[in-house]
C-alpha cells in the first residue's frame, strides 16, 4: 500500500493530463510532476489516499532524451509552466495525444487529430502579466502563485513574457516607495492586491487593483513613464475577501484608457477588462483556420462573441454574420467595432445562447455556419439542446479544454447521451460527425492546449427505396404521399 513520506525509485510510464509523469508500483498509480515517459526517478510520496498517490521527484536517475534545461529559475515552484523540462517538439506530441486521448477517454470518439500547430516563440509569446502582490515574512512579495495554493512564489522575471522584468521591478520599486503594501489574504490586511499588465501593439494598458485608495499615484505615473514609452493607467478597487482579481470599481488614472489594434484587417480596440488571447501568433493562426471553415456567401452566427472581433472577420469575408453574448459591455464594444469598421453585415445580439440561437435560426435558416468559443467549462447543456434542435449544417468549435470538448463533441455526435442527470455512452446516433480536429499550441511549456473542431450535420439518405401496395382504385399517388409514408417506415 503506498504511503506518505515514504519513497522509491520507480519508472514513468505514461503522462497524465497535466504532464505530470505516472509511475506504476504495486500499491497503486502514483503521479509526479515534471518526470518524462522512460525516466528512472527517485520519489518521495507526499499524498496518497486509496490506490493512487501524488508524489514529489527527488532525483532523475536515468533522464529521458527528451529532457532539457529549464529556462525559469522558479520553475518547479510556480505554478505557471508546466513542461519548460520538455524538449518542444515533445510537448507539441503529447499535447496532440492529450486531445486524442481525451476525446477517446472522455467522450467515447474516436478521431483523427492533427498535429499541433507550433508556436513561432518558444518563450516571450504571452501578451498579458498578472501578478498577485502580497506579504510573506513581513515583506510584500511579487510573483506568481505556487501550484494549487495562493502562495505567492517570488520572481524577478518571466521567460513567457518578454518585458516582465521591467514590469515586476516597477512593482516592487512602488510598493516600496509609495507605502503600496502587499495584500495578506488571510488577515485581509494590506493595500496593493495585484497589477495586470497588457500590451498591445507596443503600447501597455497596466491596471493596479488595491483594497481602497491608490497611494501616491501621481509618483506611480511618474515611474511608469520610465518603464514604458506609451501607456495608460487604470485603478480597480477590490475590497472583497475573495479572491477573485477585479472589483467592479475601474477608475482611468493616466492615458487613454484604451489602445487601438488591427487583426486580419479589423480595427479594434482593448482596455483593462477587454478579453484578447495572450499569444498573438496563435491566436492569429487559430482565427485564420476558422476562417476557412466558411465561404464567402456564408451566414456565420458567432456565440460567446465577447468584444466581436472575431465575429468582424466574419462579416468582413462572409455574407452576414451574427454575434452572440450575454456580457452587455462586450456587445457594447462590438457594436463600436462595427461602426469602427463599417461593417453593415454585422449584427450583435445580447442574452445567452440557449436564447438567441433559435430566434436567430428562424431568421438565416440550417444553411448557416454556428462557430462556438465557450470558456473552460464548456458548453451548457442547454446550449448543446439548442444546438442539437437547431439543424444547422455546419459547426465550428473553438476549446481551451480537451475534456469539456470531449464532452460537448460526445453529446453533439452521440457518442454520449445524458441520462437521468448522468452523461453515460451513446450509440452515436447525435446530429453531428466530426470533419477535422485541430490543435493549437496557444500556451507553450504549459500543458494547456486550443482546440478547432469541423463539425456537420448528419443528412438522411438521399435517395429512399420505398416499396407502396396501392389499394383498390388508387391508380396514382402524389409525391408528398411517398414522402410521407417513407417518413413512416424510417
Amino acid at each position: 500500500m503506498l504511503k506518505k513520506n515514504t519513497e522509491f525509485i520507480g519508472t514513468v510510464s505514461a503522462l497524465g493530463s497535466e504532464g505530470e509523469g505516472v509511475v506504476e508500483t504495486e500499491g497503486g498509480r502514483v503521479f509526479v510532476p515534471f518526470c518524462l515517459v522512460g525516466e528512472t526517478v527517485r520519489v518521495h510520496i507526499v499524498r496518497a489516499k486509496g490506490g493512487a498517490a501524488y508524489g514529489k521527484l527527488l532525483e532523475v536517475l536515468v533522464p529521458s532524451p527528451d529532457r532539457v534545461e529549464p529556462a525559469c529559475a522558479a520553475y518547479g515552484k510556480c505554478g505557471g509552466c508546466h513542461l519548460q523540462h520538455m524538449r518542444y517538439e515533445a510537448q507539441l506530441a503529447w499535447k496532440r495525444e492529450k486531445v486524442a486521448s481525451a476525446l477517446r477517454k472522455l467522450g467515447n470518439i474516436e478521431a483523427e487529430v492533427s498535429p499541433v500547430v507550433p508556436c513561432e516563440a518558444q518563450y516571450g509569446y504571452r501578451n498579458k502579466l498578472q501578478l498577485p502582490v502580497g506579504q510573506a515574512a513581513g515583506e510584500t512579495v511579487v510573483g506568481f502563485y505556487a501550484p494549487r495554493s495562493h502562495r505567492i512564489v517570488p520572481i524577478g522575471d518571466c521567460p513567457v513574457t518578454p518585458w516582465s522584468a521591467r514590469a515586476i521591478g516597477l512593482i516592487r520599486r512602488y510598493a516600496k516607495e509609495c507605502g503600496a503594501e502587499g495584500y495578506d489574504e488571510a488577515t485581509g490586511k494590506g493595500v496593493l492586491r495585484h497589477v495586470v499588465i497588457r500590451e498591445l501593439a507596443g503600447k501597455y494598458i497596466v491596471t493596479f487593483v488595491t483594497t481602497g485608495s491608490l497611494p501616491q499615484e501621481k509618483k506611480l505615473v511618474g515611474m511608469l513613464k520610465e518603464v514604458f514609452a506609451d501607456f495608460t493607467l487604470w485603478h480597480n478597487k477590490n475590497a472583497s475577501r475573495s479572491n477573485v482579481i477585479f472589483g467592479k470599481e475601474f477608475r482611468l488614472v493616466y492615458g487613454a484608457g484604451v489602445f487601438g489594434a488591427e487583426e486580419n484587417g479589423i480595427r479594434y480596440s482593448a482596455g483593462a477588462n477587454t478579453f484578447v488571447q495572450v499569444n498573438g501568433d496563435i491566436r492569429g493562426k487559430l482565427y485564420e483556420a476558422a476562417l476557412s471553415k466558411v465561404s464567402e456567401d456564408a451566414t456565420v452566427i458567432d456565440c460567446y462573441a465577447g468584444g466581436g472581433l472575431l465575429t468582424a472577420m466574419f462579416a468582413k469575408k462572409c455574407r452576414q454574420a451574427y454575434g452572440i453574448e450575454i456580457v452587455p459591455e462586450a456587445v457594447a464594444c462590438a457594436d463600436a467595432l462595427k461602426r469602427e469598421n463599417g461593417l453593415v453585415n454585422m449584427e450583435n445580439h445580447c442574452g445567452s445562447v440557449e436564447e438567441v440561437l433559435p430566434r436567430l435560426m428562424r431568421t438565416v435558416g440550417e444553411q448557416a455556419t454556428l462557430t462556438v468559443d465557450p470558456p473552460r467549462k464548456g458548453l451548457e447543456r442547454s446550449v448543446v439542446s439548442a444546438i442539437a434542435a437547431s439543424g444547422i449544417k455546419r459547426v465550428v468549435m473553438i476549446s481551451c479544454n480537451p475534456a469539456t470538448l470531449a464532452r460537448d463533441l460526445g453529446l453533439l455526435t452521440g457518442s454520449l447521451r445524458e441520462e437521468n442527470g448522468a452523461i453515460v455512452k451513446g450509440t452515436g446516433d447525435g446530429a453531428y460527425r466530426i470533419e477535422s480536429v485541430e490543435p493549437f499550441d496557444m500556451f507553450p511549456q504549459t500543458s494547456h492546449v486550443e482546440t478547432l473542431v469541423l463539425l456537420s450535420h448528419k443528412e438522411p439518405d438521399s435517395h429512399i427505396s420505398v416499396n407502396i401496395e396501392f389499394g383498390e382504385g388508387e391508380g396514382q399517388i402524389s409525391l408528398k404521399e411517398v414522402e410521407k409514408r417513407a417518413e413512416a417506415r424510417k
